[in-house]
């Protein structure tokens, strides 16, 4: 028994998400070059974005980029500096949901139409189509090296059920926004106030490195699986 494939989002929304990445990039550097001082850096991002508006639109914008498969979770740069974790996690989790619940239905509304063309993310779809369980979907998202949209659209071209693939983002990004918050956070007071990193904000920085190193090791490992697999059923 076959099962259809996912439809592919299409090539021009990947290449508005790349260049809209690096068009943030090359605007953060540019600001950065511009103020010089990290100190007066971080007062203008807390009068830019800090504001109950400015921040409700970026929780606005964060959702939209997401259902479209755009780089929604570069919000994060914008928030979690300026706001107490507990705040930013809210927030995060916020527009990180949202955006996954409108890519689900994006996705689920074009899978009706499916093509059989081979993409190089398919491993991903492949995985979840197999294992599907809470569990899973709460790991694709605490550990980066899955980028959400994938997640998103995988989950809604698969149809897998809408109540365990939210309950699995909520869970699995309060943890995943936890640490980068709470990391963040820590490390942008510590650039403010002059003082040493402490203890308490270096856990965070370790907690952030662990999950990087988890997450490449697992997104190998499963990439490599569905290679062996191709290659079994050619």
């Amino acid at each position: 028994m076959t099962h259809p494939r996912p439809r592919p989002y299409s090539c021009s929304r990947a290449n508005i998400g790349r260049g809209l990445l690096v068009l943030l990039i090359a605007l953060g550097i540019g600001i950065a070059l511009w103020i010089g001082d990290p100190v007066r850096l971080l007062a203008w991002g807390d009068a830019v974005a800090g504001g109950p508006w400015a921040t409700a639109g970026l929780v606005l914008l964060m959702a939209l980029m997401l259902t479209f498969a755009l780089p929604g979770t570069l919000i994060l740069w914008l928030i979690a500096p300026f706001h107490p974790p507990l705040l930013a996690i809210g927030l995060l989790l916020a527009g990180s949901v949202s955006g996954a619940w409108g890519a689900y239905r994006v996705s689920a509304r074009l899978a009706r139409h499916p093509d059989h063309e081979r993409r190089e993310d398919a491993w991903l779809a492949d995985f979840l189509h197999r294992h599907s369980g809470l569990a899973t979907q709460i790991a694709l998202r605490v550990f980066p090296g899955f980028p959400h949209s994938m997640v998103n659209y995988a989950g809604g071209a698969l149809g897998l059920p809408l109540g365990r693939f939210l309950l699995a983002a909520v869970l699995g990004l309060a943890v995943k926004w936890g640490v980068y918050a709470t990391a963040i956070h820590g490390t942008t007071d510590a650039l403010a106030s002059g003082e040493a990193l402490q203890p308490q904000t270096l856990l965070p920085l370790f907690a952030l490195a662990v999950l990087l190193l988890l997450g490449a090791a697992l997104r190998h490992r499963i990439q490599r699986r569905h290679s062996r697999r191709i290659e079994t059923d050619e």
